[in-house]
């Protein structure tokens, strides 16, 4: 049986078309994907992602602990940077998950993919032996996704209602990758659409009376079919596309996701990056831009100019933003800037660049 958020009534009454993802009975519309895409690229709308697993680490060996499991450095969170992306590496530098950490007062807070929950659970306990840490999952804890131009200014006035201007006002004035507690709600400025605003996460039998106020406060609900449209105008990887156990983040670029200083914190999986970041990688992730009539998918041939060897698509799909065909690749090293994609045994010119083609509103190629 598919698992359930604490939001399914919700998504019942807003006529949300259900499907499985990751194991989990998840909206992937509520009428329209394109309307809600362009509802965040130009107001807001609300997701609910209460299907990533929460995990908080405490302890007196937390930070030690993190600074060995994660590719980035936690010493980075400091002051107003309260929020970290970072890769979970294996020993030969491939990609558990990718994930979010935050700082919290004691401790410190993760969030990471819902169809990776077991594997990354194993590999966290496997790792903190002699860290003397607590690993905690927190299944008792929802989370929504409020994201746009407007998300912030929305939200806040949300807040005003229910507890105080100060509060609003804390919220507000977040800076990126911000994060604040109030009462039992962690607001973090941080998200997955290429757009500003928030991810909240609060106790599962609050979830829904907030939702239907951020509603009220004519916030649209998106499903996850606009998530990754969106996410993918932004040039974002998705773990099981552009990551996995076999690929590392030198060719998912994300390089600089890598702290490599100080060189004498030992995370996981460094000794093989290092090795491969001294050889030099043989592929590379791209974006891809197709103008011409189809529609670009997951595992599609790419030709590149000049190169026997083909690439593959990782992603892809029709750009509600552009009105063509975007995706992401993974090709030989050597690539320039122009190829062909394999789509139903005819080959189409593609153009190649740096992932990346819509951030906070505005188309970037």
């Amino acid at each position: 049986m598919l698992l359930r958020t604490p939001l399914y009534s919700a998504h019942l009454k807003l006529s949300a078309k259900l499907v499985d993802f990751g194991g989990w009975e998840m909206p992937v519309h509520y009428g329209s994907q394109i309307a809600e895409h362009h509802s965040v690229r130009n107001r807001c709308g609300m997701f609910d992602v209460s299907h990533m697993t929460i995990v908080d680490v405490r302890g007196s060996g937390a930070r030690d602990y993190l600074r060995y499991l994660l590719a980035n450095d936690i010493d980075k969170l400091s002051g107003d940077r309260q929020a970290l992306y970072s890769v979970m590496l294996n020993q030969t530098g491939g990609v558990i998950d990718d994930l979010m950490v935050y700082a919290l007062d004691q401790g410190f807070r993760l969030v990471v993919n819902c169809a990776t929950r077991a594997k990354d659970l194993a590999w966290m306990d496997a790792c903190a032996t002699g860290f003397g840490v607590t690993i905690a999952e927190r299944s008792d804890m929802a989370m929504v996704a409020i994201q746009g131009p407007e998300a912030i200014a929305k939200v806040a006035a949300v807040i005003a209602a229910r507890n105080s201007g100060e509060d609003s006002s804390l919220v507000a004035s977040l800076p990126r990758f911000g994060g604040v507690i109030i009462e039992t709600r962690h607001y973090a400025r941080t998200g997955y659409t290429g757009e500003d605003g928030l991810e909240v996460m609060l106790p599962a039998d609050e979830v829904e009376a907030f939702w239907w106020q951020l509603h009220e406060a004519g916030i649209a609900p998106v499903g996850l079919g606009a998530r990754d449209t969106l996410r993918l105008e932004a040039g974002l990887n998705l773990y099981g596309h552009e990551l996995d156990e076999q690929t590392s983040p030198l060719e998912a670029n994300l390089a600089w996701t890598i702290a490599w200083q100080p060189e004498a914190r030992q995370f996981t999986g460094r000794a093989a990056l290092s090795l491969e970041r001294d050889r030099g990688v043989a592929n590379k992730l791209v974006g891809v831009v197709m103008t011409e009539r189809g529609v670009l998918r997951a595992k599609q041939n790419l030709y590149c100019d000049g190169i026997d060897a083909p690439g593959l698509l990782t992603s892809g799909s029709f750009s509600p933003t552009l009105g063509y065909s975007i995706g992401l690749a993974r090709v030989p090293v050597e690539a320039g800037s122009s190829g062909e994609v394999e789509i139903r045994g005819k080959r189409k010119p593609v153009r190649l660049l740096a992932p990346g083609f819509v951030r906070n509103g505005k188309i970037c190629i």
